[in-house]
């Protein structure tokens, strides 16, 4: 490999997925995984197979149908999980072990009780068991950034001297400042012996708004693979982003000596696909995938702009892909035409009865949405995908709101097959919506977050609803798009239930210890 190729590795189906209700389903896992595939992404860290049945089919069945992209899986220190690890990307065309233990002294202390020595007969042990599975194996330093120089530079000769062949340092707890960051991988490429064997990694939290900051001084220092994901999804205050690390070093590359394989014209779409299937929504100021990254307010911005682009643009729009994916179908368009779009944008079709279950969809929307736009398709594939087997489905909903009058909502469900109505007050339409539905579903769950969307611009726009639910600790999250913002918020609420009472969407880290 070039000594300027900066590989991308993404964690957003692993470590993005630890994000409070952003877990995926199997099929939502694989929609994503063929995105980054297409974006170009080297590696994609798939999941960690050892936490869940689930997640190990996920990983699996990514394994075996992702061709271009080196498919990962997360695996602890330790012989079963590795074995799991081994197992589930033995399908894949190019597979990934990647293997952590804790290195700080706080971490060894409390949470693995064992001393240093124990330490790294247990890495060294890991080593070996992920190389009878593949000859690709990284290594992590969990905490490295707590971690003691002299301690960090005897493991990394260890893990080296075993045959791994790429050495992550994870700021895992986001405490790092890039200049102390980057003088840490200069070190570190200084003292390990064999330095210049291994691929150098970098895996930033952003607890203090720096991981793209910290990434990118590591990079500067000889780190020569990033692990970042799309929207810097992720548990706590999130990751390093994928989308601003490729531009950063695209855009400087007066200071930034590497390229990349991504496809800048994807990043637009995969941010609105992890945006849609996670219920993460992009704050409109984010850079590069905001909805506001490349709109100008200030008349004399505005008159630069018109003028020459570069007085105020340091890259163009559609260089990362803000374009509009217009389709030219309509009501009277066949499944073929319908079908070879959805192909394009990454929605997978697993049969004909899926088919037609979004045909039918999208020519009701035809019916009441002029233009129909890709993201109006990526939303309808959302709002579909257990809805076959949901415990509870809208049939009727009637509002009564009026100045001066307390709203009321009617509604019926079916649950289980079984017709239920029930009818409530709130303090407004949605309010009573939500309150009629729990006299029904009597979930005993809190409303975290009510985040209402315009999927795409226009009065007859879909609105897009995010409902998170918290039942005993156990957080989903559901999603409803419709052109009425009531009926989205039905929708909405009722796939939140119905991830209450299926095992398919649960955070697969939430009883396992996988915080890199």
């Amino acid at each position: 490999m070039s000594s300027n190729q900066l590989i991308i590795f993404d964690t957003t189906l692993r470590d993005g997925e630890q994000s409070p209700g952003a877990a995926m389903t199997k099929e939502e896992k694989i929609r994503v995984a063929r995105q980054l595939e297409r974006l170009g992404v080297d590696v994609i860290e798939a999941g960690f197979a050892a936490a869940s049945p689930g997640d190990f089919d996920a990983i699996s069945n990514i394994a075996k149908q992702i061709k271009d992209s080196t498919i990962c899986s997360l695996a602890r220190a330790n012989e079963k999980d590795i074995a799991r690890a081994g197992e589930a990307i033995r399908h894949a065309n190019r597979g990934r072990v990647h293997t952590f233990i804790a290195t700080s002294p706080i971490h060894m202390q409390h949470k693995l009780r064992m001393s240093e020595d124990q330490v790294v007969e247990q890495a060294i042990k890991a080593i070996g068991w992920a190389r009878q599975y593949t000859d690709d194996v990284e290594f992590s330093a969990e905490d490295a950034a707590r971690s003691e120089m002299d301690f960090l530079v005897r493991i990394f000769d260890a893990v080296i001297q075993a045959g791994v062949k790429t050495i992550n340092v994870p700021d895992t707890v986001g405490y790092m400042i890039p200049e102390v960051w980057g003088a840490r991988f200069k070190e570190l490429l200084t003292r390990v012996p064999n330095s210049d064997k291994v691929i150098w990694s970098t895996h930033c939290h952003n607890d203090l708004g720096m991981a793209v900051a910290n990434s990118l001084a590591a990079v500067q220092n000889g780190a020569r693979q990033v692990e970042c994901t799309i929207n810097g999804l992720g548990e706590r205050a999130g990751n390093a982003s994928l989308e601003e690390i490729v531009m950063a070093t695209r855009v400087r590359k007066d200071l930034f000596n590497v390229t990349t394989n991504i496809r800048s014209e994807e990043i637009v779409p995969t941010s609105r696909l992890v945006s849609t299937i996670t219920g993460y929504v992009v704050q409109p100021n984010k850079a590069i995938v905001g909805a506001n990254a490349f709109a100008h307010e200030s008349g004399i911005h505005q008159d630069g702009v018109l003028k020459h682009r570069e007085t105020y643009e340091i890259m163009r729009a559609e260089d990362v892909g803000w374009k509009a994916n217009k389709l030219t179908l309509g009501k009277l368009s066949g499944r073929a035409a319908f079908r070879a779009r959805l192909d394009e944008i990454g929605i997978g079709i697993e049969s004909d009865e899926h088919l037609n279950e979004l045909f039918v969809r999208f020519k009701d929307l035809a019916d009441r949405k002029a233009e129909i736009f890709d993201e109006d398709l990526q939303a309808l594939a959302s709002g579909q995908s257990h809805e076959h087997a949901a415990k509870f489905q809208l049939k009727e909903l009637e509002v009564t709101s009026k100045t001066g009058q307390t709203p009321r909502a009617h509604v019926l469900l079916t649950v289980d097959g079984q017709e239920q109505a029930a009818a409530e007050n709130g303090s407004g339409p949605v309010d009573a919506v939500f309150k009629a539905i729990e006299v029904i579903a009597k979930s005993k769950s809190s409303l975290e977050l009510y985040q209402v969307n315009a999927i795409t611009s226009g009065t007859d726009s879909q609105g897009e609803v995010l409902v998170r639910l918290n039942q005993d600790g156990r957080i989903v999250t559901g999603q409803g798009a419709d052109t009425d913002i009531v009926i989205a918020s039905a929708k909405a609420y009722l796939s939140a239930l119905n991830w209450l009472h299926t095992e398919a969407k649960t955070n697969p880290q939430k009883d396992e210890a996988a915080a890199i």
